[in-house]
């Protein structure tokens, strides 16, 4: 069992964490490798899958020691770093050699975040000849391309390291210049960058394409108002994806990284370059990491299991191996700052609630319930895939796999039964009034818009007439169903409800088992719509409720006719589509 402080109420009276509680963990995740650690101290080989690129034992070493080098950086004892002295030693003998587009170039990033952030403690005190083998292999990422992605960092990462002890300085700079300059191709807006040329927008915004230039600037000393000012605009809608516990969205890759979620919330916190308070950054960065621990995110030994809430084969990718779940380390960047800084003494305060439109990544965020969801018209993956190509997220279900159901789906049907997959989109903007907030995006099947107020999203798409079409909601693990006309209500053993309800355009409704389940558990249900366009129109009304509440969703009604739904509130208030898209 990991050894905690205890709780402090009166500082932190929504988690009980202090930073002794971070410093502990950061502690008992390095400890827990120990035994793991090759004889000659360059490798951590944890027990589990391997990757494919059969590089687990540097990456084991390289993320572990970027924990151990926030903790010292952050006034930890030096002492942590002594079991990795032997592996920088030995290491550039034994490691995997940089290549093009292969796996050691981003845990040369590790390596080199780690060794700057502990200058004075490690790199300082290794010999001349350690030290000239360690900057020539750390110097190769230079000389090899990264992958068409937040790659293009890793080499600014140890660029900026090398040119500070001062090898291969023009290579270095050349690096940083080069990286820099490229993912300016990717920033679309609103804080967010896509992740490449994909408009694959995911939380490697947080962990990657804000953390590297940010922190590059902070321990460079090189301004970088752009990214800063970028970092706090992201920050703006970010931290409205967390559930009001810490808990984050559950969308697109790597999720087994878990609490690397975090790393650009508290980087903002340090730099200041944040719209947060300190107390409402802790309360959902303490919370989040509590959300895992308590969710069986470490195994009996005290290592991170390959999953989200243990181990889960769907959350994985085929680079996932057995210490790719370290990249959880990025959260500790909180520990630069000092005990005395106020993202540790400030009393804990709740978080940001939305609703939030972006138009940049073609996204609605809203969390003002406590579950915050995100309603997806702005991300097109090279392919179908259930992390980037469901209609909407959250931070309290999980999209179901590929071989299932599709939840949040909506498609045509085809002769076989199923439904069309979603397909590339075309984002078609994104834009709030009040508490109503909406997004639409077109594909070769449809035209749709989400109209989202409060938990109640409406969701209407232009279709030609007499198509066959399917409409699902969000799913729910271990859940029962209730079915009564053209509604179906789900209701998990925790009190979390979904409601799918037809209102135009839906002849029959079932719940539709998902065998394999999400990452929350399995099997789930999915609540689903069949229905013939007669007009070109279906809509359909899907409510994710708050957890624990049983009462009945609002009431909502539409007014079709050939060119327009108008939508209409109990309370009179009206949103009109039509087929140019929302009337505002």
């Amino acid at each position: 069992m990991l050894s905690l402080p205890p709780e402090d109420r009166s500082l932190s009276p929504y988690t009980g964490w202090t930073r002794a509680h971070w410093e502990a963990l950061a502690d008992g995740l390095l400890t827990a490798v120990e035994p793991y650690r090759s004889a000659d101290g360059a490798t951590i080989r944890l027990p589990g899958r391997a990757s494919w690129s059969d590089c687990d034992g540097l990456e084991g070493f390289a993320r572990t020691f970027l924990i151990a080098a926030f903790r010292v950086a952050g006034g930890g004892p030096a002492e942590l770093l002594e079991p990795y002295r032997r592996g920088f030693v030995s290491g550039p003998g034994v490691w995997p050699t940089v290549a093009d587009r292969f796996q050691p170039m981003v845990e040369a990033a590790s390596l080199a975040l780690g060794l700057w952030l502990t200058r004075e403690q490690l790199w300082d005190t290794l010999g001349d000849a350690e030290r000239e083998r360690l900057g020539a292999y750390l110097a190769t990422v230079f000389h090899h391309e990264p992958a068409p992605n937040n790659w293009w960092l890793f080499p600014v990462t140890v660029g900026g390291f090398l040119a500070d002890v001062e090898v291969e300085e023009e290579a270095a700079r050349a690096a940083i210049e080069r990286g820099l300059a490229r993912i300016e191709d990717w920033y679309v807006g609103d804080g967010w960058y896509t992740d490449g040329d994909n408009r694959g927008f995911d939380h490697y915004n947080g962990w990657a394409l804000h953390f590297y230039p940010v922190l590059y600037g902070l321990l460079s000393g090189v301004p970088m108002p752009e990214h800063e000012s970028r970092l706090r605009l992201f920050l703006e809608s970010y931290a409205l994806t967390f559930g009001a516990n810490g808990e984050p969205l559950y969308q697109g890759r790597s999720m087994t990284y878990r609490f690397a979620t975090l790393a650009s919330l508290m980087l903002g916190a340090v730099t200041g370059r944040t719209p947060l308070s300190p107390g409402a950054t802790r309360r959902l960065a303490s919370g989040s990491v509590r959300y895992f621990l308590e969710h069986d995110a470490l195994s009996a030994e005290n290592l991170l299991t390959l999953g989200w809430f243990g181990q889960h084969e769907a959350t994985l990718q085929s680079y996932s191996g057995s210490a790719s779940p370290y990249w959880a380390a990025k959260a500790f960047v909180g520990l630069l700052a000092p005990a005395d800084h106020p993202l540790w003494t400030a009393i804990e305060e709740p978080g940001p609630v939305g609703p939030a439109a972006l138009e940049g990544p073609g996204l609605v965020v809203q969390n003002h319930d406590g579950v915050a969801r995100v309603l997806n018209h702005g991300i097109r993956h090279d392919r179908d895939d259930p992390l980037y190509d469901r209609y909407a997220y959250s931070t309290h279900t999980g999209p179901t796999t590929a071989a299932d159901v599709p939840d949040n789906h909506f498609g045509l049907v085809g002769a076989d039964g199923a439904a069309a997959p979603r397909g590339v989109l075309t984002p078609d903007g994104a834009g709030r009034r009040g508490e109503i907030a909406w997004a639409a995006s077109i594909t070769d099947g449809a035209r749709s818009v989400s109209v989202l107020r409060g938990t109640v999203e409406l969701r209407v798409h232009r279709v030609a007439a007499g198509s066959r079409v399917r409409q699902t909601g969000w799913a729910l693990p271990r859940a029962t169903a209730e079915i009564e006309d053209l509604s179906v209500a789900l209701t998990a053993p925790d009190g979390l409800r979904s409601r799918l309800t037809g209102l135009h355009g839906y002849d029959t409704a079932a719940a539709l088992e998902a065998v394999e389940g999400t990452a929350f558990g399995s099997p789930a249900l999915v609540p689903a719509l069949d229905g013939v366009t007669e007009d070109g129109w279906t809509v359909s009304l899907a409510v994710l409720a708050v957890l624990g509440d049983g009462d009945e969703p609002v009431e909502v009604h539409v007014e079709v006719d050939l060119d327009r739904v108008a939508i209409v509130w109990p309370d009179g208030e009206r949103f009109t589509v039509t087929s140019r898209g929302p009337q505002e």
